[in-house]
């Protein structure tokens, strides 16, 4: 789901973070505590090796992830994916996952959405996918209603991005407008299909599943063509594999940086050991308080609100995610600053990582 978010803008101390969780105990929220157990999400840990990951040993861990991230790639989508297809058939099991994202572009002159689009072909255990995901120039969060006025304009022109993917993929999938929402589904009910990541207008993703790995190479590489001749980041995500096997993946075609992501179950009061072991590259997120914003509002809007401490090299930032603005949007910022006690900014999520 979208979500609306904001940050602090200065780098925090973690005492100073435990002492915004105090604040918030204070109004009559609960938030962890230093020794309660919590989940913490380490993102873009650089690493030399796969065997780097050994330095996590301490804690317990689960969805591990290497990325090979290339930054202005300018190669032949075709062979790239297709050399790491070929690994993936010899190392393929149940639990493993191998996908690789590039940018595409649609049409220009649009009023809601960039042109700049995200595309990822995928492996999982006997079948392959296909996954196209929208990147709109706001978050108009599922309920809010600020853009009601456009709604007509902004499903219209999203319909016809997704239309143009359609094509160019040559996949049987219908569109339509139902009760106000856009609307995606198969030809065929039977075909695994799947919409996620939506917004006040309908889903922003879609996922198109074959039980043919083969099916999607040649059409992804013609989606991957409308993006030339501008280089292109492109990641490919490696999940539940052997060292061995992420070896052979690093020889498909050497020169990308190599990341970890992955989640660690620790004490909270753990985050700056774990920060450590990541820095100085990596950045791990954990939640600190979620709580219903009518608990402090009851004259407002509710909204499922999550403080959540962000850790990078240099320190901590809280942030602040809502799946609605429970206030008019001129009032959001100073809410949230009387509530953290730091000014905060808004800062959506990058919608492609």
């Amino acid at each position: 789901m979208r979500e609306r978010r904001w940050e602090t803008s200065g780098r925090l101390t973690f005492r100073e973070v435990l002492a915004v969780g105090e604040r918030l105990a204070a109004l009559g929220l609960k938030p962890a505590h230093p020794a309660r157990d919590v989940i913490c999400y380490v993102e873009d840990w650089a690493v030399d090796s796969p065997d780097a990951f050994d330095l996590l040993d301490h804690w317990a861990t689960e969805d591990v992830t290497l990325l090979h991230i290339r930054e202005a790639w300018q190669g032949d989508f075709f062979l790239l994916a297709g050399g790491y297809h070929t690994v993936y058939q010899r190392f393929q099991d149940v639990g493993t996952y191998c996908s690789i994202s590039h940018p595409w572009r649609t049409k220009p002159g649009l009023r809601f959405h960039h042109p700049t689009c995200m595309f990822w072909l995928g492996f999982r255990h006997n079948h392959g996918f296909i996954r196209v995901r929208l990147h709109t120039q706001e978050v108009v969060t599922p309920g809010e209603t600020r853009e009601d006025v456009r709604r007509v304009d902004w499903i219209d022109e999203r319909r016809a991005i997704f239309l143009d993917a359609i094509g160019t993929l040559d996949l049987p999938v219908e569109t339509s407008v139902e009760k106000g929402d856009l609307v995606l589904r198969p030809a065929d009910p039977a075909t695994p299909f799947f919409c996620s990541w939506p917004d006040a207008f309908g889903p922003c993703q879609f996922e198109y599943n074959s039980l043919d790995a083969y099916e999607f190479l040649v059409p992804a590489s013609r989606l991957a063509a409308t993006f030339a001749p501008q280089p292109a980041g492109v990641r490919a995500y490696l999940t539940g594999f052997s060292e061995p096997a992420l070896e052979a993946f690093a020889a498909v075609q050497p020169g990308a940086r190599s990341v970890y992501r992955c989640s660690v179950h620790c004490a909270l009061g753990e985050l700056p050991e774990v920060l450590a072991t990541i820095e100085p590259q990596g950045r791990l997120y954990s939640t600190l308080c979620e709580f219903q914003t009518q608990e402090l509002m009851p004259e407002g809007s509710d909204a499922s609100a999550i403080i959540g401490i962000v850790g990078t090299a240099g320190g901590f930032q809280l942030e602040a995610r809502l799946n609605r603005a429970p206030l008019p949007e001129e009032h959001m910022a100073a809410w949230l600053e009387r509530l953290l006690g730091y000014d905060v900014t808004y800062a959506p999520l990058p919608p492609f990582v």
